[in-house]
């Protein structure tokens, strides 16, 4: 028996009708409820009563006295409940009944296991329910948790990439540290693969490429390059990136930098989107994403999407 608490009061009117009729005596009810669990102090009053006057009271009402104060009890009572609920469900023995009440004892107790079996059913199922709404919430506040570290990581970024803007006398620095926040952003993000690195040749000498980050956009992986100039981007900044996307099979480019691009340079990324997709990024609209607390990764779709879809290496969004 699920029911935690009590008998609902058509189980309880079921249980006074079928158990007075399994057993031929009153004292073999109080043996009956005594032998499924039943306390001797729930009993006492009805033992006294067949002690002092037996003719006063029936089987019918021996049981709905106890079972009545078993009900009363609450979790101290959840035991006994159960134990005469049980006794009763899996009772077989029906010799032990008067020969007139045989036929309708096996109806009780027939109505008890369908009635038990019922209130069973409705309790696996609002379990069920209760367990996918615990999982619900559980995944809730992940989702929720997952958002708050995002949103302390991108500000921490968002701190360090403004106190950039104080560097004015220390530009190599500045480049340099632009490259960790920026990987660090995609990090944030889900979307970063590797931070920058450098590839040599064989006996480690000689540099021959050095790339500021690598992240998957789409299932695609993106070159990052990571530019913090004085003036405007032009073919000979941009040109060593594309060569570098060029020598690598399925690699798509990102160029981002905190200065404007020339007509030249936006000219020559929507021409070579006809070999790779390329496309630019200025680091104010990175700063609008961080000041909005927009999505990161929605913004840079939407910029590949122009560059391959409509040929636009530099649809800027700020907003």
């Amino acid at each position: 028996m699920a029911e935690q608490f009590h008998y609902p009061a058509d189980l309880l009117e079921l249980l006074i009708k079928t158990i007075p009729r399994l057993v031929k005596s009153k004292k073999s009810v109080i043996l009956f409820l005594q032998g499924a669990g039943v306390d001797i102090e729930d009993l006492a009053g009805v033992n006294a009563t067949l002690l002092t006057s037996p003719g006063s009271i029936t089987k019918y009402e021996i049981v709905r006295t106890v079972l009545t104060r078993l009900n009363m009890r609450g979790d101290s009572g959840l035991g006994p409940r159960r134990g005469v609920i049980r006794r009763v469900v899996e009772f077989e023995d029906f010799e032990s009944c008067w020969e007139d009440d045989r036929l309708e004892a096996k109806g009780l107790v027939a109505s008890v296991r369908e009635a038990v079996n019922k209130k069973d059913a409705f309790t696996r199922m609002q379990q069920e329910r209760e367990a996918e709404r615990d999982q619900a919430q559980a995944a809730h506040r992940e989702a929720q948790q997952r958002a708050a570290r995002k949103r302390r990581k991108a500000d921490d970024v968002k701190n360090r990439l403004f106190a950039l803007f104080g560097m004015d006398d220390q530009p190599q620095e500045r480049g340099r540290l632009l490259e960790g926040v920026l990987n660090d952003l995609f990090r944030a993000y889900d979307i970063h693969v590797r931070e920058n690195f450098v590839r040599r040749t064989a006996d480690s000498t000689i540099v021959l490429e050095q790339i500021d980050g690598v992240i998957e956009l789409s299932g695609t992986i993106h070159l990052v390059e990571m530019k913090w100039l004085k003036d405007p981007v032009g073919v000979g900044d941009f040109g060593s990136h594309l060569v570098r996307v060029m020598n690598r099979a399925n690699a798509s480019g990102i160029f981002i930098s905190n200065s404007r691009f020339t007509q030249s340079v936006i000219s020559q990324c929507a021409e070579f989107l006809n070999h790779r997709t390329n496309f630019l990024c200025s680091l104010e609209e990175v700063v609008s994403v961080l000041q909005r607390q927009g999505d990161l990764v929605e913004l840079l779709r939407i910029k590949s999407q122009a560059a391959i879809v409509d040929k636009k290496p530099f649809l800027e969004i700020l907003s």
